[in-house]
């Protein structure tokens, strides 16, 4: 293990050490697992240390940003993994930022309200919600049967796409991950990946996850429609009873996909699980729509969010 102040950049061979720290503290936000760290390491060019048996995880000024990208213009690090207290490793990191990485807005991101509550006497450190970055947590139960008059429009898809009885649930395995990643460049031409740097890592992060989800121990489930995946998902358990769904996707042209796959993933992957009672699927990013489409299915828990500066 690095030692800090020394510092590598995240590897598959890290997952052991890191998942040990992980499940120790159970966090319940959606970036804060191994797999999402992995699956976006070459967006945010992740580098880990353990300082004072805490995990600090620092994200350097990237190579590739677009303009208005906050968290590209320079270093930033996610909040410390680790038992209390970890005000003294919140102002290591800032000076850490600041005097090595060269960060002018030194700050810690995606930081959880355990974390802010630690830090609640500190007067010298600063606080800001970030709404765009909330998660949305579901009742499991919710998005299998889709009852009452607010699920109406998703229940129609899923009963519309069962009356013409053209579709299978099936795990995704060997025999159709190839045609997994077939829909995701399809999806990418539609969506003119090549022309937003954030769809492009958006596109690396899900081929990461299929070409590694057995060393992942990922869960996954296709819709297959006239012999080929329509949709897919890939979710992992979270905490100890809440998964988080880290991948999505499907045919642009086939309206309702998205309504049958997130119903059919979690009726065959999860609903027959006691422990597992609820599904994280992940924040907004602030975009319009798709706040719309995660509000439509009337989340019982916002997981908040924050960014925390020196003051």
């Amino acid at each position: 293990m690095p030692a800090y102040p020394e510092f590598k950049p995240l590897a598959l061979d890290d997952r052991p050490e890191i998942v040990r720290y992980l499940e120790a503290y159970r966090p319940e936000t959606s970036e804060l697992t191994f797999t999402n760290l992995f699956i976006w390491r070459h967006h945010f060019w992740w580098e880990w240390s353990v300082l004072d048996d805490l995990l600090v995880l620092v994200s350097p000024k990237r190579p590739h940003t677009l303009p208005g990208d906050v968290e590209g213009s320079q270093a930033f690090a996610m909040m410390p993994v680790g038992s209390a207290p970890r005000v003294d490793a919140v102002r290591e990191l800032f000076r850490h930022l600041a005097d090595v990485r060269g960060a002018k807005d030194p700050a810690i991101r995606r930081a959880d309200g355990r974390l802010v509550d630690e830090l609640s006497g500190a007067e010298d450190v600063a606080v800001e919600a970030c709404r765009e970055h909330f998660d949305y947590v579901y009742r499991i139960d919710d998005l299998v049967a889709l009852s009452g008059k607010k699920y109406h429009s998703k229940k129609n898809f899923v009963n519309r796409f069962r009356k013409e009885g053209n579709f299978r649930y099936a795990p995704v395995d060997a025999s159709n991950i190839s045609q997994c990643r077939d829909l995701v460049d399809c999806w990418c031409e539609v969506r003119r990946c090549e022309d937003d740097l954030n769809l492009m890592g958006e596109w690396d992060a899900v081929y990461e996850a299929l070409d590694h989800m057995t060393e992942l121990s990922l869960i996954g489930g296709a819709i297959i429609i006239d012999d080929r995946v329509a949709a897919f998902s890939f979710a992992e358990p979270l905490t100890n009873d809440t998964a988080v769904t880290h991948v999505e996707k499907a045919d642009p042209d086939m309206p309702g996909l998205y309504a049958l796959i997130n119903q059919q993933f979690c009726e065959h992957e999860f609903a027959h699980r006691d422990s597992i009672r609820f599904m994280n699927r992940e924040q907004d990013l602030g975009v319009e729509g798709l706040r719309r489409a995660k509000e439509s299915y009337h989340p019982v828990k916002m997981v908040e969010k924050f960014v925390i500066r020196p003051r």
